[in-house]
C-alpha cells in the first residue's frame, strides 16, 4: 500500500561511514512520519566490516540501493558516486546523522512545490549551523540566498550559498556545477563546490527556521566523523581573537579566489 506522503519525483540520498546505527535512526524516523520517497540510495564511504555489515542488514527492514567502496576517499567522493546512482528529477541528501523533525512535512512538499513551479532554483537548503547573512523573503518561511563579492559583505558565511547540510537539489546537479573535490577534507570538498555553485550562476532559498525540519544527532557510541581543529571550537578569549582574524582571512582568500576565476574566464 502506497503511503500518502509519498514523494515518487525525489530520490533520498544518504551518505554514510561507520555509522550504521545513525543510519538506522534516520531510515526509522521517516518511516515513522509516513514519509517516502521514489527511490532511496545509501553511500557508504568504506565502512569498516561491521558497520557495512549492519547497512546490509537494514536492506531487509528497508528498501534501499546501497553503494559501496573498497576504501575511504572522502565525503566529496561518497557524494559523487552516490549522486550517479539517482534516477529521479530531485535529490533530498542528507547525511546519516540527522534526523527528520515532525515539521519536516509541511516544510519539504513547500519546497517541493517550488521547485517544480520556478526552474531558476537549483538547491533549497534545510539546516545549517547559521542563518544565511543575506537574504530576502521568498514566500512560506523560505528565503532567498543572495551572494555578493563586495567586501561590504563582509559575513564569511555568505560564501556557504551551498552545504552539505541537508536539502533538496535537482539530480542535475553535478552537471551544471561539478563533481566534488575526492580525496580531501570534509570542510576543502564543501567550500569546493560553495564557490563552483557562486561562480556558475547558482540559485538557492534557505529555511529560515531550519532546527524545526532536521536534527544532527551525535551520539556517544557514534560520534562525528568529521575532525576539525579544537581551538576553532573554543571560547577563550584569546582563540576567539585569532578566530576572528581567521575568517577574515578566510573571507578574503575566497573572494580572491572568485575574483581571480571570474576573471579570467572574462579573458
Amino acid at each position: 500500500m502506497q503511503q500518502l506522503n509519498h514523494f515518487p519525483e525525489v530520490t533520498l540520498l544518504i551518505t554514510t561511514y561507520n555509522r550504521s546505527k545513525s543510519l538506522y535512526r534516520l531510515l526509522k524516523t521517516f518511516r515513522e512520519l509516513s514519509v517516502s520517497f521514489g527511490d532511496v540510495v545509501v553511500s557508504d564511504d568504506g565502512s569498516k566490516a561491521e558497520h557495512l555489515d549492519g547497512i546490509k542488514a537494514l536492506q531487509k527492514e528497508f528498501t534501499f540501493l546501497l553503494i559501496t567502496a573498497e576504501k575511504n576517499q572522502g565525503l566529496g567522493a561518497n557524494i559523487n558516486k552516490g549522486q550517479e546512482a539517482v534516477t529521479r528529477p530531485y535529490t533530498l541528501y542528507v547525511q546519516e546523522d540527522f534526523e527528520p523533525q515532525p515539521g519536516f512535512l509541511e516544510h519539504f512538499t513547500d519546497a517541493l512545490n517550488y521547485m517544480n513551479g520556478d526552474k531558476s532554483l537549483d538547491i533549497i537548503r534545510f539546516y545549517a549551523y547559521f542563518k544565511y547573512p543575506y537574504t530576502k523573503p521568498y514566500g512560506k518561511g523560505f528565503s532567498e540566498m543572495l551572494f555578493s563579492i563586495s567586501p561590504f559583505a563582509n559575513n564569511h558565511i555568505k560564501f556557504y550559498v551551498y552545504s552539505d547540510h541537508p536539502h533538496l537539489r535537482r539530480s542535475d546537479f553535478l552537471k551544471k556545477f561539478g563533481r566534488y573535490t575526492p580525496n580531501v577534507g570534509v570542510d576543502e570538498s564543501e567550500s569546493g563546490m560553495a564557490l563552483s555553485f557562486i561562480k556558475n550562476g547558482g540559485k538557492g532559498l534557505f529555511f529560515d527556521k531550519f532546527n524545526t525540519v532536521f536534527e544532527q544527532v551525535n551520539t556517544s557510541d557514534e560520534p562525528s566523523t568529521a575532525n576539525r581543529l579544537s581551538w576553532r571550537e573554543s571560547q577563550n578569549p584569546v582563540f576567539l581573537a585569532v578566530r576572528v582574524i581567521y575568517l577574515q582571512g578566510k573571507l578574503l582568500k575566497w573572494t580572491y579566489k572568485l575574483w581571480k576565476t571570474k576573471k579570467i574566464e572574462n579573458l
